[in-house]
C-alpha cells in the first residue's frame, strides 16, 4: 500500500462543513475575477473626479495586471508553505484593505498604488482559493460538483463585473466599485475562520525557491507589461519587444533552474504531464478569446447601439445563465462520461461558432435576434471548457504542490487575457484605420461603420483562437483510461522528469491511506 512521506502535510478529514467552504471560496473567486472588469466601467467617472489624462488611464488597469500576473506563482507556493487557511485569510484582508484605499483615493497616484496592492494580494488569494477547493473535495463526484460551481464563477465573473460596475457607477459613484470588495471580503473572512479546515503539517517545512521566484516573477512581469505596452504603444515599440524578449530569456533560465533546484517553485512534472499541460493551454486560449467577447461586445453595445452601463451588464445575463447551466451539466454528467478530451474541444468549437456569429453584427442589429443568440452559444461553450480544464489542471498533483499547481491555472488565464487584449485591440485598431482610409472622405457614419468593422475583425480572430484551442485540446488530452483521468484520479505514474521530492505527498484526489 502507498506510503505518505513524513514531509507531506496531513490529509484533511472529510467534513460536513466542506460545502460552506465552497461558498466562501466561491465568494473570494468572484471578488478577484469581477474586479478585472468592474473597475473598467468606473474609469471614466474616476478620471473626471481625479483629473488624470487619457494616457494615464491605462495604469489603473495595468498596475493591477502587472502585480497580479507576476506574483501568482509566488502566491500559490506561499499557500503551500505557510498554510492555506492562513494564506487565504491574509489574502482576503489585504485585498479588502487595498480596495478601501482605492475607494478613498484622492489622487491618481494613490489609486494606482492601491490597484497594485490589490493585484499583489489577489495573486495570493486566487491560487489559494483554488488550492483550498482542491484539497477539501477529495471524493471525485463531489469534486466535480464543486469545480462546476468554481468554473462557472471563473467564466462568468467578468460579465458579473460589467453588470455590477454599471449599477454601482450609475446609481452610486465609481468609488463603490472598490468599496464593494470590503463587504464581500468581510463575509468571506468570517466564513473562512469558521469553515475552512486548517491542515496540520507533519515534518519539516519546505524552503521557498528564492532564485526561481525571482526568475519567474520577472518573466511574468515582462510578459504582461510587454503585451500591455503593445496595446498602447503598438508592436513597433522597442519597449514592447524588449520586455517580451527579456521575459522569454527569464522563462528559459527559470526552467533550467527548476531542473536542478532542491526545492523547486514549480516542479516541471506538474506542467509536463500531458493532461495538465493540455488543461493549462486550454485555460490560456479561452482567456485570450474571452476578451473578444467582453471587450468588443461591450464597445458595440455602448458606443454603437447607445446602451447604458446597466443595460450592457444586463445584456450578458443570458450568457451567464448558459455558462452556469453548461458548467453543471458538464461536471456532473458529460465530463465523467466523456472526459476532457471530448468536452474541452466541444466547448472550444461552440465558442468559435458563437464568435463567427458575432461577426455579422451591424449598426441595425437588434439584441434579441443578433446579439443574444451568439452570447448564449459562447456561454455554453465556456461552461464546457472551464470546469473540465480547471479540474484536470489540478488532478493528480501531490498535495504539497496544490497551491502552485492552482496558481498555474490563474497564471494561464491572466497571460491569456493579456495576450488577447493586446492582439485583438491592435488588430481592431488597424482594421478601423484601414476602413476609414478606404472610405474617404471621413464622416461620422464612416467612423461608426469602421468601429463595427473593427469589432468583426476581432471576433474573427477570437474565433481563430478557439478553433486552434479545439485542435490543440484534441491532440493533447489523453483518451479516457490513459494516465490521470477524472474517473481515475490516482492512476497516473510519476513523470520521468519529476524532481526529487515532488512525489512526497499523496495525490490530491487519492483516498486517504494509512501511514506505515
Amino acid at each position: 500500500m502507498s506510503k505518505i512521506s513524513p514531509d507531506a502535510p496531513a490529509l484533511p478529514v472529510a467534513s460536513s462543513r466542506r460545502w460552506w467552504t465552497l461558498v466562501i471560496v466561491a465568494l473570494a473567486q468572484l471578488m478577484v475575477v469581477l474586479d478585472s472588469t468592474v473597475v473598467n466601467i468606473a474609469l471614466p467617472s474616476a478620471q473626471v473626479d481625479l483629473g488624470f489624462s487619457n494616457g494615464d488611464r491605462q495604469w489603473v488597469i495595468t498596475a493591477y495586471s502587472l502585480a497580479f500576473g507576476s506574483l501568482l506563482l509566488l502566491g500559490g507556493r506561499l499557500s503551500d508553505l505557510i498554510g492555506r487557511k492562513r494564506t487565504f485569510i491574509i489574502g482576503l484582508i489585504g485585498f479588502a484593505a487595498a480596495s478601501a484605499l482605492g475607494g478613498a483615493a484622492d489622487s491618481f497616484g494613490m489609486l494606482v498604488f492601491a490597484r497594485a496592492v490589490q493585484g499583489a494580494f489577489g495573486a495570493l488569494l486566487a491560487p489559494t482559493a483554488l488550492a483550498v477547493l482542491t484539497t477539501t473535495f477529495v471524493v471525485p463526484k463531489e469534486r466535480a460538483r464543486a469545480f462546476g460551481v468554481f468554473g462557472a464563477i471563473a467564466g462568468a465573473g467578468g460579465a458579473v463585473g460589467l453588470l455590477l460596475g454599471g449599477y454601482l457607477t450609475q446609481d452610486f459613484n465609481w468609488r463603490w466599485n472598490l468599496y464593494i470588495n470590503v463587504f464581500i471580503a468581510i463575509i468571506a473572512i468570517i466564513g473562512a475562520s469558521i469553515f475552512v479546515t486548517q491542515i496540520q503539517r507533519t515534518g519539516p517545512r519546505p524552503k521557498l525557491d528564492i532564485p526561481g521566484t525571482i526568475f519567474v516573477s520577472g518573466a511574468l512581469f515582462g510578459l504582461v507589461y510587454g503585451f500591455s505596452n503593445a496595446e498602447t504603444d503598438g508592436w513597433g515599440s522597442g519597449l514592447t519587444w524588449g520586455m517580451l524578449v527579456g521575459a522569454g530569456v527569464l522563462f528559459v533560465v527559470f526552467v533550467l533552474w527548476q531542473r536542478r533546484a532542491t526545492h523547486p517553485l514549480l516542479p516541471l512534472s506538474i506542467v509536463l504531464d500531458r493532461n495538465r499541460g493540455a488543461a493549462y493551454s486550454s485555460v490560456l486560449i479561452a482567456g485570450a478569446g474571452m476578451f473578444g467577447i467582453f471587450l468588443f461586445v461591450t464597445y458595440f453595445l455602448q458606443v454603437s447601439l447607445g446602451y447604458s452601463p446597466i443595460q450592457t451588464g444586463l445584456s450578458f445575463l443570458p450568457m451567464i445563465g448558459m455558462l452556469i447551466l453548461a458548467a453543471q451539466l458538464s461536471t456532473n454528467i458529460f465530463v465523467p462520461r466523456f472526459g476532457p478530451k471530448i468536452m474541452v474541444p466541444f466547448g472550444m468549437t461552440l465558442a468559435a461558432i458563437g464568435m463567427v456569429y458575432l461577426t455579422h453584427l451591424t449598426l441595425s442589429s437588434t439584441y434579441a435576434a443578433d446579439v443574444m443568440p451568439p452570447l448564449m452559444i459562447i456561454g455554453f461553450g465556456m461552461g464546457s471548457i472551464m470546469p473540465a480544464s480547471m479540474q484536470t489542471a489540478t488532478l493528480g498533483v501531490d498535495r504539497q504542490f496544490a497551491g502552485v499547481a492552482s496558481a498555474m491555472v490563474n497564471t494561464s488565464q491572466q497571460v491569456g487575457g493579456s495576450i488577447g487584449t493586446a492582439l485583438l485591440n491592435t488588430l481592431a485598431a488597424t482594421a478601423a484605420t484601414s476602413y476609414v482610409a478606404a472610405h474617404l472622405p471621413a464622416s461620422a457614419t464612416v467612423a461608426a461603420d469602421a468601429a463595427v468593422h473593427s469589432y468583426a475583425i476581432a471576433y474573427w480572430w477570437g474565433a481563430g483562437f478557439f478553433a486552434f484551442g479545439a485542435i490543440l485540446s484534441v491532440l493533447l488530452f489523453r483518451r479516457r483510461g490513459h494516465g490521470v483521468s477524472l474517473s481515475n484520479p490516482t492512476g497516473a505514474a510519476q513523470s520521468a522528469h519529476q524532481p526529487a521530492g515532488a512525489s512526497s505527498g499523496p495525490a490530491i484526489d487519492a483516498e486517504p491511506v494509512p501511514v506505515h
